[in-house]
């Protein structure tokens, strides 16, 4: 390998982590964000953040001059019911993890945000009957243990964890399935497109009960509201930007950001209960996301030297 070969990769690398390290802290401050649009309600935020979202691919579209693209991907039936199937699970994802932040359940979010990656390995053997290692399986059964004190010993079942898991995890299945035929700000576009119905109807259904927020409570509350389109938008552009530069080994790693950091919003800022039994159930997902991480190290490390008589 060159000296010029091996500066381009690690400048792309470097490119990469920056833009998935972007992604991750993003996501992992948006409870912030969110609470500050406060009272706007769950159902009224995803609705804005919906159709807000779809402005701003548009634009996006128009300026990147996308729309060659999303041409084609309107001649394929199949690919626009895979955009429409993930267009739900992301909505799902989006009005679940709105309810948890709005309702001051933001560690339950983290939590499913920490179970996700486990899980996703899961649906890859169950739905891409991909061989998993034993590494991860232990990593699997131990994140199942914890589910279980937690249900068990907390006194509640952690559905707002559950339901981010599952919806991100099939979610992303998809974006797997459809892999490079859909480029990001098509398929955001797309997603954002089917749900609009959804949006229109929540904010009828929430004008004729509690009221529209939007524009009542100030012109900074009203700008605010109104970046939830971008705040949207940004985080998965530069995601997809990020996996297209790095291997998933290091995507796997620091995905972990998010959940972290949302773990100390809602701990350490938001002042939320933590209990002995919940701290319990949490200590044994981090040991199932060690052993995780422990197995990631060890594959990238198998591989290196797999490949290495092969640089001259």
């Amino acid at each position: 390998m060159t000296l010029t070969n091996t500066a381009t990769a690690r400048a792309t690398q470097t490119a990469g982590v920056a833009y998935a390290g972007g992604a991750y802290l993003l996501w992992g401050v948006l409870p912030l964000y969110f609470l500050l649009l406060v009272p706007t309600g769950p159902w009224e935020v995803v609705a804005w953040r919906v159709l807000l979202s779809f402005v701003f691919c548009i634009l996006l579209l128009t300026v990147t001059r996308g729309w060659t693209a999303i041409g084609a991907i309107i001649r394929q039936p199949r690919l626009l019911g895979w955009t429409a199937l993930a267009g739900v699970l992301i909505y799902v994802n989006w009005q679940v993890f709105l309810i948890g932040t709005l309702n001051g359940h933001v560690i339950e979010t983290s939590l499913g945000y920490f179970i996700n990656p486990i899980a996703t390995v899961l649906l890859g053997v169950f739905v891409l009957k991909e061989r998993i290692r034993r590494l991860q399986w232990a990593a699997i059964g131990i994140a199942a243990v914890a589910v279980i004190v937690i249900v068990l010993f907390y006194g509640s079942f952690p559905w707002i964890a559950l339901s981010l898991t599952a919806s991100f995890g099939v979610y992303g299945l998809i974006k797997k399935k459809i892999g490079p035929a859909v480029d990001a700000i098509s398929g955001l576009t797309l997603e954002s497109f089917w749900l609009i119905p959804i949006a229109v109807v929540q904010l009828i259904v929430v004008a004729m009960t509690t009221g529209i927020t939007m524009g009542a409570h100030g012109a900074w509350h009203a700008v605010l509201l109104a970046f939830a389109g971008v705040a949207t938008a940004v985080p998965l552009l530069l995601f997809a930007a990020g996996t297209r530069r790095i291997n998933l080994t290091v995507i796997g790693m620091i995905q972990f950001v998010t959940p972290v950091m949302q773990f100390i919003i809602g701990a350490a800022v938001l002042g939320e209960p933590m209990p002995l039994e919940r701290w319990l159930g949490f200590v044994i997902v981090w040991i199932a996301i060690a052993v995780f991480i422990i197995d990631l190290l060890l594959a990238a490390r198998r591989g290196r030297r797999s490949a290495q008589p092969e640089l001259v």
